[in-house]
């Protein structure tokens, strides 16, 4: 494969601007277009599902799986099996943008995690990621890039916009049928704004850790194919696990780091700093 062209764009500066800043502090969420051309898409997308099919391990009949299986085939940290997905993951320009937004002086990589909605497939609760994430800071954030044009049928990432100031509820809840129903009781009750638009082609949305999100079945009779990177300050140092998923996450993501210790173990490079 032939990926030298797409380097320039991956790496290519992208203008965040004060409003986009404004707007992800207020929200902390942000949708922004053409931030990836068709043709990149296209090009990475071959690659992550082909390492999508060959890797997912969740092959039970729709009816057999539970509501966390049924929302999403989920594949994590395809950089360290593809160098070609490695060079989408370690784009400059993506991390450049969650550095800007979240207003700190660089980013490591968290994780990758490649999330397709199968056709009849499910939909994704209400939840908020940090939840499973032990580190010591709230800038943390995800990009969410759909691999193509996502209209409402496919099940697009929905979000609350300004619920990460929301800690009433949901906090201490994993993702599941009890995360959605009482956050979508508690959102609807505290009156935030919810988003739930289609993704263009090359449109990505970034949302913090602690911003609450969901997405819809998909109704269609394709997949949504979506990759995701998460990214946290590069300065950031690891919490000492609340839950057994922070004690899951802290093995996976962050191996040989302890608490109080930077969270920079060889699998959580910095991608951008100023």
């Amino acid at each position: 494969m032939t990926t030298a062209p797409w380097h320039a764009q991956l790496d290519a500066p992208f203008p965040v601007t004060a409003e986009h800043r404004a707007f992800f502090r207020k929200n902390g969420y942000i949708k922004l277009k053409q931030v990836l051309s068709p043709q990149l898409i296209e090009h990475y997308r071959q690659e992550i599902s082909r390492q999508v099919i060959a890797l997912n391990t969740n092959t039970a009949p729709m009816e057999k799986r539970n509501l966390y299986q049924n929302a999403f085939l989920q594949v994590m940290n395809l950089w360290t099996k593809s160098d070609f997905v490695r060079e989408f993951v370690f784009s400059k320009r993506l991390a450049q943008i969650a550095a800007d937004l979240m207003e700190c002086r660089g980013v490591r990589l968290y994780h990758d995690q490649a999330l397709y909605k199968e056709p009849g497939g499910g939909i994704t609760p209400w939840h908020a990621d940090q939840f499973y994430w032990p580190l010591d800071t709230d800038k943390t954030v995800t990009v969410w890039i759909p691999l193509q044009a996502t209209p409402l049928e496919l099940g697009p990432l929905a979000y609350s916009a300004g619920s990460h100031n929301f800690n009433s509820v949901g906090r201490d809840i994993e993702i599941s049928a009890e995360s959605e129903q009482k956050l979508s009781k508690a959102l609807l009750e505290s009156g935030l704004p919810l988003d739930e638009t289609p993704f263009d082609i090359g449109e990505v949305g970034y949302h913090l850790g602690w911003t609450f999100h969901r997405a819809a079945a998909n109704v269609s009779d394709r997949p949504r194919e979506v990759m995701t990177i998460i990214y946290h300050d590069m300065d950031a140092k690891v919490l000492t696990p609340k839950y057994k998923a922070h004690e899951s996450d802290l093995r996976a993501w962050l191996p040989g780091c302890e608490p109080g210790e930077l969270a920079a173990s060889p699998l959580n490079p910095v991608l951008w700093q100023r």
